[in-house]
């Protein structure tokens, strides 16, 4: 059973934030399609996503040292800033494959072309899941045969054939004007992007040529996915792209910056909530730091920590565990006399030392299923806020046996 597939609830602030669909919607030209071609055993593990016309462009990608040939292969594409379409395979990250992954890389995205009456070098490719094994381009090639006959509308159909160990598709869209923006994700382990996200894949029908798309994804990312960990591990596949087909027309560029800004930081949050075992979201924001880059090395250390997500999950209100978290952050200006904290909006530091809070009402607060930590460090006006989850034994149940199952 799927957990609910959209989020419906209101933003922080709905008169000054934009507004999301429920459910999700593509933006004008474009639509998907997923199947099942023997990757899985029976759940949906091959995807496509297309526009009725060219689009213009932007990706980003992993920088861990070991990419995917679909990264190797993806860099190269997007060097024209043009796509068609883009072609998605779970299961199997075709990683670690060396110059044959990168063949069967590209016979993936000559089969999509093929569907989609477009080049090769006008369709992205990604592939997720084990790290190692060979891509079975065969049954890849075969699978999609025929899959431009099924395209349609919702983007949850192509949200589930990206999934690995998402409990739930990932999709949301929202509007700018009279343009659209949908996200699609996946993502639940092995994260704490350099770039981006697992997979993250965005549509919109503005008008908008690929430099601007560069720029504006670029610096979205970085207060968003960039700022997303559930284990601290930077995957060999992460990949986020961008499409725009003009079909919208142009749209003042500000208020698509402020609606991309919005529907990556819900994404971010979906993303985190549903990490490996997670029961809680764990949002840690740090205010008052230096400069931005020392605020976000200190959120990170917050929601990366170990004993901060073992603290959430038990709902053991420790706040020894937050001092330490933002005390070993050595290259950071930190003051503890000038040092508060609190636990959604209950203070439980001031001035480095411990307040004598009421213990069961903390305690409460923390079985909530969002978990705010906040920490003022005083010593500057930079801000920053880091998305991750708690900490349980279904991560290590899902992670001892991953490559095995």
């Amino acid at each position: 059973m799927l957990r609910q597939t959209y989020f419906s609830g209101p933003l922080r602030d709905p008169s000054s934030r934009p507004v999301f669909d429920s459910p999700p919607v593509f933006p004008r030209g474009f639509r998907c399609a997923s199947r099942n071609v023997g990757l899985k055993p029976s759940a949906r593990d091959l995807a496509v996503f297309a526009s009725d016309v060219e689009a213009a462009a932007a990706a980003v990608f992993t920088r861990n040292h070991f990419p995917g040939a679909p990264i190797v292969l993806g860099r190269e594409t997007m060097r024209e800033g043009r796509l068609k379409g883009i072609v998605v395979n779970s299961k199997c990250s075709n990683v670690a494959t060396g110059t044959r992954g990168v063949d069967h890389a590209r016979r993936m995205a000559v089969a999509a072309a093929a569907e989609l009456e477009t080049t090769a070098n006008r369709i992205l490719v990604s592939s997720t899941g084990v790290i190692g094994v060979p891509l079975p381009i065969e049954k890849i090639e075969a699978g999609l045969v025929g899959i431009a006959g099924e395209l349609q509308a919702n983007p949850l159909i192509g949200a589930e054939g990206i999934m690995t160990t998402d409990t739930y598709a990932k999709a949301l869209s929202l509007r700018v004007g009279d343009a659209t923006i949908t996200l699609v994700a996946k993502g639940s382990g092995m994260i704490e992007p350099n770039m981006a996200t697992m997979l993250a894949y965005i549509f919109t029908d503005a008008a908008l040529d690929a430099r601007a798309l560069d720029q504006i994804l670029r610096a979205t990312i970085e207060s968003s996915f960039n700022m997303l960990s559930v284990d601290g591990d930077t995957s060999t596949s992460d990949t986020c792209a961008i499409m725009a087909n003009g079909l919208a027309g142009p749209v003042d560029r500000g208020a698509f910056i402020e609606a991309l800004n919005a529907g990556c930081v819900r994404m971010t949050e979906m993303l985190a909530r549903d990490g490996e075992g997670a029961e809680h979201l764990l949002r840690a924001t740090v205010c008052d730091a230096a400069n931005d880059s020392e605020a976000r090395m200190v959120a990170k250390a917050l929601v990366n920590s170990p004993l901060v997500k073992t603290m959430v999950h038990g709902a053991d209100p420790n706040v020894g565990r937050i001092l330490m978290a933002v005390g070993k952050c050595f290259e950071c200006h930190v003051e503890p006399a000038r040092t508060q904290a609190w636990i959604n909006g209950h203070q439980v530091v001031r001035d480095g030392a411990r307040v004598d809070f009421e213990d069961d009402l903390v305690r409460r607060t923390l079985r909530q299923e969002t978990v705010d930590i906040e920490v003022s460090l005083g010593v500057g006006n930079a801000r920053a806020t880091a998305y991750g989850c708690d900490l349980t034994a279904g991560y290590i149940e899902e992670n001892a046996a991953y490559y095995s199952s």
